[in-house]
């Protein structure tokens, strides 16, 4: 079964997502919930996913940054993003803690809002405390490339989509995009696209 996923503009996105109740989790609804948006993640394909984006108001989120997504990326970039595969893991009802400030900016894109990208601040470091799929708690300390899909995610739980983060001078098609920024180093775009 594939599961549409929200776009832009659809109510669910703007909702603060409720949190699973501890007798919710587990449950065969949450479990092939679970399993349809690792399926819709992957199709996309993406690195991450929130429920609220297959229109369930729910504080879940699933993550997955997989070693052959990144294998057509530039080392350089890789080094410079600070970004490794991110095994498939589930965050329920997530807390989290900026580490450092949100200063890192690079160009992020979402599946909510098809075929645009922007520059957005995130911190570079952060600690999350959440329930996995099994109700377990589970904390990680996460830096880099990972720090921003977490922070995404968690913002998706809260109603908050990156263009409310975004230097908004930078918002792009991925096209123009590729054809005016993609080649260009990141000490230049952020000159560029920082706020005055």
């Amino acid at each position: 079964m594939r599961i549409k996923i929200a776009s832009v503009g659809e109510p669910v996105l703007r909702d603060a997502a409720r949190p699973l109740r501890p007798e919710e989790i587990g449950t065969g609804r949450i479990r092939e919930l679970i399993e349809h948006m690792r399926e819709t993640l992957a199709d996309a394909p993406g690195v991450g996913l929130a429920a609220p984006q297959v229109g369930e108001s729910l504080q879940l989120a699933i993550i997955e940054d997989k070693a052959e997504y990144q294998a057509t990326v530039a080392a350089g970039e890789l080094a410079e993003r600070e970004r490794s595969p991110v095994p498939f893991h589930v965050l329920i009802n997530p807390e989290i803690e900026l580490l450092s400030p949100p200063e890192v900016s690079f160009f992020e894109g979402c599946l909510s809002l098809p075929g645009f990208v922007a520059m957005v601040p995130r911190a570079r470091h952060v600690r999350v405390r959440a329930l996995n799929e099994t109700g377990q708690p589970v904390q990680i300390d996460a830096e880099g490339w990972y720090a921003r899909i977490l922070q995404h995610e968690i913002d998706h739980l809260h109603g908050t989509l990156y263009i409310d983060r975004m230097w908004h001078r930078s918002f792009s098609s991925i096209d123009q995009h590729s054809r005016h920024w993609k080649s260009r180093s990141t000490a230049e775009l952020v000159t560029h696209f920082r706020p005055k």
